[in-house]
């Protein structure tokens, strides 16, 4: 279990602060490593580990996005990260895109941050988030589209 931890801690946080907040990323990732510890024995080999673990720490993530409401201003969603990101070479750059990436639904964060942040193609996306592979490109694409308008204008 201690190297399983240590070779998915970082990975499953960085996913679950970007779809579910900063402020909860802790308490989301504890739950998601509950759910893989009991559920390791299960787990049937159908997929890829590290995909079953993207699973569990996505569907925790808008779990947590959907039950609860925001009640802390999207500011929240742009704490100074735990060395899981590398350093914005423009700060102010940065936490325009992560309010705009809080202001997304959670479905288009979670597309969004599986292909563009953590590099999964669509069927692993499809694999993970338990859709087809055309709906992972149309969420992908409306979420990009989305993205554009929250940015507005690059000054």
């Amino acid at each position: 279990m201690g190297r399983l931890y240590t070779l998915y801690s970082r990975r499953v946080y960085s996913l679950v602060v970007r779809i579910a907040g900063q402020s909860s990323a802790d308490e989301v990732s504890q739950e998601v490593f509950l759910k893989i510890f009991k559920g390791l024995q299960r787990f049937r080999g159908d997929s890829q580990l590290g995909t079953w673990i993207y699973r569990l720490a996505v569907n925790a993530a808008l779990t947590y996005v959907t039950r609860r409401p925001r009640e802390l201003p999207l500011d929240d969603h742009v704490a100074e990260p735990r060395a899981v990101d590398p350093p914005s070479s423009d700060p102010a750059l940065r936490a325009r895109i992560e309010r705009a990436m809080a202001a997304l639904p959670a479905g288009y964060r979670a597309v969004l941050v599986l292909h563009d942040v953590e590099g999964l193609n669509h069927e692993e996306i499809a694999e993970v988030l338990g859709c087809r592979v055309g709906t992972s490109k149309s969420q992908l694409h409306k979420a990009r589209q989305r993205m554009r308008e929250l940015l507005g204008p690059m000054d």
